[in-house]
């Protein structure tokens, strides 16, 4: 008699905007040990930023073709339709040993999860774990993002809405299915910040949970991936607050791209990007820039005014030095003003 194959394992990323997930998954790829991974990116947006982030890597354990983009529309609300052809197209792939998945910020972890019983995917893959990320910094100062205060004054003068705080619903939705909770940003906290952030998700976690913090990201591949949980066989007892809803929308954020020439200073850029959260209701910057006379692309990420940026990798010859960068906000974002502060 012919022994089954063995599932493969694939493990769930998931985590508010700007938490850090990308990041995350970045070190766990430049980290690999050997291990052949496929990833799948759900962004918010219709451009593959993230996508591009994680093939800026450039390692062997996990080649281009195996990262797979899913840029249009939240994960958890297209399953059907994202999803499958896209874990189908991985599977086709020879020797791929773990999948990671990485949510758009927006997502809830648990239809996706529940998509696992399919007799089209249970058979194939199963969930390893659910890794949930959150800002430490954002936690400690009583937000679960960077800046809340415009987003809750426009959902509290908007009553055709459904929920009065979506994005703590959507934070709570995500602890409630985790197996893992990473606490990024360690280095910005003080003790007493980290107490408190650790006793918000401990607030938030209906069951035993371990928690680690960490420092952009920096996990080790051996504590993120082979965690072994089976998530799916448990799901329907991860209680969320949308479980008697038959559908939800995210259709109070917007998200879109602006266009940037080469640029000559990097710090008039990244102080242009610090200055949207305040003169804006943007919540999430990120994307990549030319700098004139250097080889390397430059990396922007912006959680509300904290930016970061890195020299992330030489420009291919194929490619046009031209930067890009992904907008993320409140829904009815003034998109020319924006773009206007961005590109001076």
């Amino acid at each position: 008699m012919t022994a089954p194959l063995a599932r493969v394992p694939c493990t769930i990323v998931t985590g508010f905007l700007g938490a850090g997930k990308t990041t995350l998954i970045r070190h766990v790829l430049a980290n690999a040990q050997g291990r052949r991974l496929a990833v799948i990116v759900n962004e918010f947006g219709d451009v593959g930023i993230d996508g591009e982030i994680l093939k800026g890597c450039g390692n062997a354990a996990c080649p281009e073709d195996n990262i797979v983009e899913l840029a249009n529309g939240c994960l958890c609300c297209t399953v059907a339709d994202e999803f499958l052809p896209a874990l189908d197209a991985i599977l086709a792939k020879q020797g791929v040993e773990h999948i990671v998945i990485e949510t758009s910020g927006l997502a809830l972890p648990k239809p996706l999860v529940q998509a696992f019983h399919w007799p089209a995917i249970k058979s194939r893959v199963t969930v390893d774990g659910v890794v949930v990320v959150v800002d430490g910094a954002a936690l400690a100062d009583g937000r679960v993002a960077q800046d809340l205060d415009a987003l809750k004054r426009q959902r509290a003068a908007d009553t055709a809405l459904e929920h009065d705080d979506p994005v703590e619903e959507v934070f709570e939705d995500q602890i409630a299915c985790a197996d893992l909770v990473v606490l990024n940003k360690r280095d910005l906290l003080d003790a007493a910040g980290i107490n408190r952030a650790m006793a918000t998700i401990a607030g938030a976690l209906p069951r035993n949970v371990k928690v680690i913090t960490v420092t952009d990201g920096k996990v080790d591949e051996t504590l993120l991936l082979g965690l072994g949980v089976g998530t799916e066989a448990d799901i329907e007892n991860r209680r969320t607050r949308h479980d008697a809803e038959a559908e939800h929308d995210h259709d109070d954020f917007d998200s879109f791209v602006v266009a940037l020439g080469e640029i000559a200073d990097p710090s008039i850029l990244t102080a242009r990007v610090a200055a949207l959260a305040e003169n804006f209701d943007v919540l999430r910057v990120k994307g990549f820039a030319a700098v004139t006379d250097k080889p390397l692309r430059l990396l922007v990420q912006a959680v509300g005014p904290r930016v970061t940026h890195q020299y992330d990798r030489p420009w291919a010859a194929s490619e046009m030095r031209a930067g890009r960068l992904v907008v993320i906000g409140l829904k009815g974002l003034d998109r020319a003003a924006v773009t206007q502060a961005l590109v001076g």
